[in-house]
């Protein structure tokens, strides 16, 4: 929901995502942000199986400084993987499937 650009720092894909609007909250618990929100992602694989994304949010409208926090991934080998729809805009909501 912004404009993404990435680049490679050594074994880390680093993406840095601008231009959103607030018209949504940042998380599930309704933290806000501001359309000047910039968030910087950095993806780094230590292991097999294993995927660390560093991200950092900086918003100078919301927040008093930027934060940062560390999501961890495992592989599930045998597992499924889950389609991820997105709402915003959608204007055919009662045709989506897993709804």
């Amino acid at each position: 929901m912004g404009y993404s650009r990435g680049r490679w720092e050594g074994d880390a894909l680093v993406v840095e995502t601008t231009g959103f609007n607030d018209r949504t909250w940042l998380d599930d618990a309704g933290h806000p942000h501001s359309d000047q929100m910039k968030v910087t992602e950095r993806f780094r694989r230590p292991a097999f199986g294993q995927l660390f994304v560093d991200i950092t949010i900086d918003d100078p409208k919301a927040y008093a400084k930027p934060w940062s926090v560390t999501q961890e991934f495992q592989l599930i080998a045998d597992g499924e993987l889950i389609e991820y729809v997105c709402n915003e805009n959608n204007l055919d909501v009662p045709h989506l499937v897993g709804k």
